[in-house]
């Protein structure tokens, strides 16, 4: 029965799939990923805002799938959400504080995209993570005000200085990280 299986799975994987079947997977995957990484949560008790590992799948995921693909998975993720998954770290998810970081992930997945063209360059995708991350605080911010009613100040002392070390090493995982997912997926998508 095991053998019958690997040799399904081997045959699936075989098949010639059509680069649209490819692209949609690519985008559901990374999606799902961010849904992952959503419930792989610290939360700060002097924040409304937990530490996850969505920011590094938003990075990973445009520098992946490019400036539409990227976009394309970060937005499937909200909408999943949207109507009802528990797919968000906080239960408010985007009537909560938490709105304009998961918001900014749609932008932010297309900068890293936009970024990516043309394969995996550290300073230009460096650059591009960075960019990136700095939109994800951005949203973040103006979402912690308008939801909350704190300060500005207030809202970069809880929504951003706390998350700076961390987003720091997870823009550098997402540039090692990347720097496999790029190739892997050039390849994957043209069906070698």
């Amino acid at each position: 029965m095991l053998s019958l299986r690997k040799s399904l799975a081997w045959v699936v994987i075989a098949l010639p799939t059509p680069l649209a079947v490819r692209y949609a997977a690519g985008i559901i995957v990374l999606a799902a990923a961010s849904a992952v990484a959503a419930h792989i949560r610290i939360p700060l008790p002097f924040s409304p805002v937990p530490i996850t590992l969505q920011t590094g799948v938003v990075l990973v995921a445009g520098a992946t799938l490019g400036l539409v693909g990227g976009g394309a998975s970060q937005m499937l993720y909200l909408v999943v959400g949207l109507l009802g998954a528990p797919v968000f770290a906080v239960s408010t998810g985007v009537a909560g504080p938490t709105v304009g970081y998961l918001i900014g992930f749609v932008p932010a997945a297309m900068v890293v995209g936009w970024t990516a063209r043309g394969g995996w360059q550290l300073p230009k995708l460096a650059g591009g993570m960075l960019a990136a991350t700095a939109l994800i605080y951005a949203c973040g911010v103006v979402g912690l005000v308008f939801t909350t009613g704190i300060g500005w100040s207030a809202a970069v002392a809880t929504g951003v200085l706390p998350f700076l070390p961390g987003d720091l090493l997870k823009l550098t995982a997402a540039l090692g990280v990347s720097r496999v997912t790029i190739s892997v997926w050039a390849r994957w998508s043209r069906g070698q």
